[in-house]
């Protein structure tokens, strides 16, 4: 059975750092910083997935509206439309859908809640992991 979103969310787990449309973008930078990460999921009512924010967008941002970008909301400089995954997604879809979208973060969803997000570094390790359980499996095949 092919490696899938789901079999990265139960490694890594399901946790995902979310802010709401009304934080500003110097918060939402700050929430970056802190937690170390790359992306966080823009949510509204019921864990919904209404954007997502990443480094990229901070650049953009402060590229066309300079410091006055820090107060203005999140939601102004946010990717609204998402590509999002579901738990069956393979790991090859999510390589495909990643490489050829140029995207490092993809969103999964469950009944159209958020729940949990890959990051392209997910998507390599799980590769490996594969990659690394085959050769296992060659190497004992040929000690036979």
């Amino acid at each position: 059975m092919p490696a899938s979103a789901r079999s990265i969310l139960e490694q890594k787990g399901r946790n995902v750092i979310t802010i709401s449309p009304s934080v500003t973008l110097g918060e939402a930078a700050r929430v970056l910083d802190d937690n170390k990460i790359g992306a966080v999921v823009v949510v509204g009512v019921e864990k919904r997935i209404v954007g997502i924010f990443t480094e990229r967008d901070v650049v953009r941002a402060l590229g066309s509206a300079g410091r006055d970008a820090f107060d203005q909301p999140v939601s102004s400089f946010m990717t609204a439309n998402v590509y999002r995954c579901r738990e069956e997604t393979t790991v090859d879809e999510l390589m495909e859908m990643m490489s050829s979208r140029r995207f490092r973060h993809v969103p999964v969803e469950d009944n159209g809640k958020l729940s949990g997000i890959i990051s392209i570094g997910d998507v390599v390790k799980s590769r490996i992991r594969e990659i690394e359980a085959e050769a296992e499996h060659i190497k004992a095949y040929i000690a036979g």
